[in-house]
């Protein structure tokens, strides 16, 4: 007897891709079972390729749960806020600090020390703390100010204001290596915080876009310095520039006397 039955052919591999990419991550499992028994090269490669990225995200989850450490243990308090500055080295431009109050199940991958990221990821995460926090504020002090009174107390004064421009006052704050004079919320000074906070590591990610986006702007300005590649820091370009051109109204004089 003729069996008229045809077995069914195996769906075409690009199909398979298909499925994979349009899959949610929690449907990404039972499909790596649904395919496991198929032994054509693409698709062992494309399961593989998933392997890999469900490996990497639970081991980007661990991190994160390392970086809430502090988070944890101060998880009594309703508003916690993590505090960074950036800018206290550059020849030019303002210190910026920001304030962020992440919520509590906050679980944005990626987010890290801003220096430990790429420009490209740094933009990125920007957008999504933004859009994802309780409340955030920006404190700036410009480079007269800085000259007045010196680095370290506009650096202050520039987390001070963060946390007065934040919506919602917090209960605690978390600030990377500093206690800030003035302020009466209780303080927690981490040395290395934006690498041991997911909330310092947020603030230390939007102060740094904001001040780059900042000098960008400023070398319309001011063209000739370099500001947009330099960020106003003391590059060898810049240097030269400062010696040919001399200083800008965003030159900090106190910064860069050596040189003229």
């Amino acid at each position: 007897m003729i069996n008229d039955e045809k077995e069914e052919a195996p769906k075409k591999i690009s199909i398979i891709k298909l499925e994979f990419m349009q899959a949610e991550d929690s449907q990404i499992p039972n499909l790596l079972k649904k395919f496991e028994t198929d032994e054509r090269s693409g698709v062992v490669t494309i399961c593989n390729q998933y392997r890999n990225k469900i490996a990497a995200k639970q081991n980007e989850l661990e991190r994160l749960a390392v970086m809430k450490e502090y988070e944890t243990k101060y998880n009594e308090y309703q508003y916690i806020c993590g505090i960074d500055e950036v800018g206290r080295g550059p020849f030019a431009g303002p210190v910026i600090a920001c304030a962020v109050i992440l919520p509590k199940d906050c679980n944005i991958l990626y987010i890290n020390d801003s220096k430990q990221l790429s420009e490209k990821k740094r933009e990125e995460l920007y957008d999504e703390i933004i859009s994802s926090a309780v409340a955030f504020g920006i404190g700036s002090v410009p480079p007269d100010q800085i000259d007045e009174m010196n680095i370290l107390q506009a650096t202050y004064e520039a987390m001070r204001k963060a946390i007065s421009n934040l919506s919602i006052k917090p209960d605690i704050l978390l600030n990377d290596a500093v206690t800030i004079p003035g302020v009466e919320i209780k303080q927690v000074p981490i040395i290395k915080g934006d690498a041991k906070s997911i909330s310092i590591a947020a603030a230390s990610i939007v102060a740094k876009v904001t001040r780059d986006r900042l000098m960008v702007a400023y070398d319309k300005i001011f063209p000739g310095y370099d500001l947009a590649s330099n960020k106003g820091y003391g590059s060898p370009k810049h240097i030269e520039a400062i010696k040919k051109l001399g200083l800008t109204p965003i030159h900090r004089k106190s910064f860069v006397k050596n040189f003229m």
